[in-house]
């Protein structure tokens, strides 16, 4: 409590001491203390800056800028008074002239305008122009940093806390820049108040020297420049380095470490680079004239370090994955245990296995939150598709090549991506300009680029679309569960599935089973909704179709009990794949739809078409046309035929036309605007 009373005042306190000493004058001594406060404030700045992983981990920085700059101003006020009054202004003033102007009044003036052009010309106008930017792009980039949250939000990714918290960091970081471009501000306004305040005293006091005092020109000049230059001098040198840490927290971009580990990090990467540069410097040598020890001393010290930094990286790399390893073989049993030979012949329904350079995701105490994501996936499964995703198992696999992660569906790889370890993916086009390896974006297959995270900044003022590792990973399982959410749906599933909708509707489920259909009956229907994406969270309503479907007379086939629950979900079936409130609608010509009707045939799976392959073939080709022309003026086409032919025509094209999703005109309904989109005929199919 007292530390914190302390910390409490003693800001305030602090500025009203500023604001005083500009008013009162100080003794020389005290005036001594002061400045090495100054300079060791300054200096303490300047390291806090270089050692913070992200900006806003030194949030406080604008505010401390001010208050610094302030305080220097103040220091300046009184040392001005005392150089003007007395002709003193203490010993560390008199040192710092003393050792710069080294008995040359000339060379030292030149050392001090040097070091004013150094402050205000290259550091300071470089930070602010730097803040100036980074203050517009981040107020660019905030409606799209608060969408994100919010698709992730919805999608289940993320619990509120969670989305309030980031949405706190996206103001916050916003403040944050908006209070370095206006702090900015201050450190270009001391560099100019610094050399207005030096042309002060030397004039000043020359003539306060010659007029009062009655001192020769030449003695006032010797002592009125040494103090002016060690005025300047204790006050530009503080001021330098606060600049120093404008521009370093203004360019810095949020990383893993510090800048120290950072630099270190990323040039070990580029041994190379470090290679080429130290040939480069010892063949310099070569040249008539030039002194040869030096360039050869550097060039070869530029070769030994790029090899001494690479192999550091690597046995830390090395040490990291087999200290991951053995932590993970300690974890589980014995692996000649009945337990563990067990688990291995298990099939898991869902499986995700990394390679152990990236366990670092599944490990929370680093901050991986991979294992928390897929927790979050199986409750967005389940409010998207109504159906309960099996736990994913996720392990690592030491067989994986590094970088690597495969995806599992019960026992069989579907789906492999890679995600190296330090990197992001950056997605879009024109990315030439940052470093790192070309890919294909897992999902969508879109081009793509890992870049190093110390780029994740730069990619994103550049527009591109930035992807974390664990981001990668749980869209493209996300994707595969999607695809595959039928077979994922297994007998005690629905079970559990008929037991829940009994609670709330006990008579749809006794009147449906086991007297019309079976558990294994209603499982194919509910599998073959989930093949083609349509929700099944409206059970209660498929379970009335089904029973009014299963009451007609004959044995009813799954596609026909299929058609019968689609037609209940129509309208939100149409609304999923509408467009702007319109579904664009392509369709087949009468002529030739009653022939494809009358080509179907009875098969086990249920019924297939069975026209010529060279018909088929050219439906294919212009309903592939159909469907460009419409992507390509940004609609999302649908295919609508009659019922009996729907399913038959989805079996038929998902190989080829995976995105094109095949409707009945049962199924069209609700408040959507349906719009002929194109028509598919046999003069076009067959010209095609």
């Amino acid at each position: 409590m007292p530390n914190r009373r302390l910390s409490q005042f003693a800001v305030p306190v602090a500025v009203v001491g500023i604001i005083v000493m500009m008013i009162v004058p100080l003794p020389p001594v005290v005036l001594d203390v002061l400045i090495t406060v100054n300079i060791a404030a300054a200096l303490s700045i300047l390291l806090a800056a270089m050692y913070v992983r992200r900006p806003l981990d030194f949030a406080v920085f604008p505010a401390l800028l001010l208050v610094a700059t302030l305080f220097r101003l103040g220091l300046n006020i009184s040392v001005t008074r005392q150089v003007l009054v007395n002709g003193y202004a203490g010993g560390v003033v008199e040192a710092f002239g003393h050792f710069v102007i080294g008995g040359s009044l000339v060379v030292g003036l030149v050392i001090f305008m040097i070091l004013i052009v150094i402050q205000f010309i290259v550091v300071t106008k470089g930070a602010e122009r730097v803040a100036e930017v980074g203050a517009r792009f981040t107020l660019d980039a905030m409606p799209g940093k608060q969408m994100a949250i919010d698709a992730d939000l919805n999608a289940g990714l993320i619990d509120d806390d969670e989305a309030r918290r980031r949405r706190a960091d996206v103001a916050a970081e916003a403040d944050f820049y908006g209070a370095m471009d206006g702090g900015s501000k201050f450190v270009k306004g001391d560099a100019i108040a610094a050399i207005i305040i030096t042309v002060i005293n030397l004039v000043g006091g020359m003539a306060i020297g010659i007029l009062q005092k009655g001192m020769s020109p030449a003695d006032a000049v010797s002592t009125y420049s040494l103090l002016t230059v060690g005025d300047g001098l204790v006050s530009q040198i503080p001021a330098l380095m606060l600049s120093v840490a404008t521009g370093l927290i203004v360019t810095r971009a949020t990383t893993e470490g510090d800048m120290g580990s950072d630099v270190v990090t990323q040039f070990a990467g580029q041994k190379r680079a470090l290679q080429i540069a130290g040939a480069g410097i010892m063949a310099l040598a070569l040249m008539p004239g030039l002194p040869k020890v030096p360039f050869v001393a550097v060039g070869g010290l530029l070769v030994f370090i790029s090899t001494r930094l690479q192999h550091a990286v690597d046995v830390r790399h090395e040490r990291q994955a087999l200290e991951a390893a053995e932590a993970a073989a300690a974890s589980g049993p014995a692996p000649d245990s009945a337990e563990a030979l067990l688990a291995e012949m298990r099939v898991d329904p869902v499986e995700l296995e990394l390679a152990y350079d990236m366990v670092d995701l599944v490990d929370a105490s680093n901050g991986g939150d991979l294992l928390g994501r897929v927790k979050a996936l199986r409750r967005k499964m389940a409010l998207e598709l109504g159906v309960v995703l099996p736990p994913v198992r996720t392990r690592d696999d030491l067989e994986l090549p590094l970088s690597t992660y495969r995806i599992r569906l019960h026992g069989v790889e579907l789906g492999r991506g890679e995600a190296p370890p330090g990197h992001v993916l950056v997605i879009g086009d024109g990315l030439a300009g940052l470093p790192g390896t070309d890919t294909r974006e897992p999902v969508f297959g879109l081009p793509a680029r890992w870049v190093p995270g110390a780029y994740q900044h730069q990619a994103e003022l550049s527009g591109h679309t930035v992807v974390d590792r664990s981001s990668v990973v749980i869209t493209h399982l996300a994707e595969i569960v999607r695809q595959n959410a039928g077979a994922l749906l297994s007998r005690e599933d629905v079970r559990t599935l008929v037991e829940a909708l009994r609670s709330s509707h006990p008579s749809v489920v006794e009147e449906l089973t086991p007297t019309l259909l079976t558990l294994g009956e209603i499982q194919r229907v509910l599998q073959g909704l989930l093949d083609e994406r349509v929700p099944i969270r409206d059970l209660g309503r498929i379970f009335e179709a089904l029973s009014a479907r299963g009451r007609a007379a004959g044995g009813q086939t799954t596609d026909q009990l299929v058609e019968a629950a689609r037609a209940v979900l129509g309208p939100a079936i149409c609304a999923s794949l509408a467009t702007g409130g319109a579904l664009h609608a392509l369709t087949f010509d009468p002529l030739l739809e009653q022939d494809l009707l009358q080509s179907l045939r009875p098969a086990e799976g249920g019924d297939v078409i069975a026209a010529d392959g060279s018909t088929l073939g050219a439906v294919l080709r212009e309903l592939a046309r159909l469907v460009e022309q419409a992507e390509q003026a940004g609609l999302s086409p649908v295919l609508v035929c009659s019922g009996p032919l729907r399913a038959p025509m989805h079996r038929l094209i998902h190989g080829e036309l995976p995105r094109l999703a095949v409707l009945s005109y049962a199924e069209l309904g609700g408040p959507i605007d349906v719009h002929t989109q194109g028509v598919v005929s046999l003069v076009h199919a067959h010209a095609s």
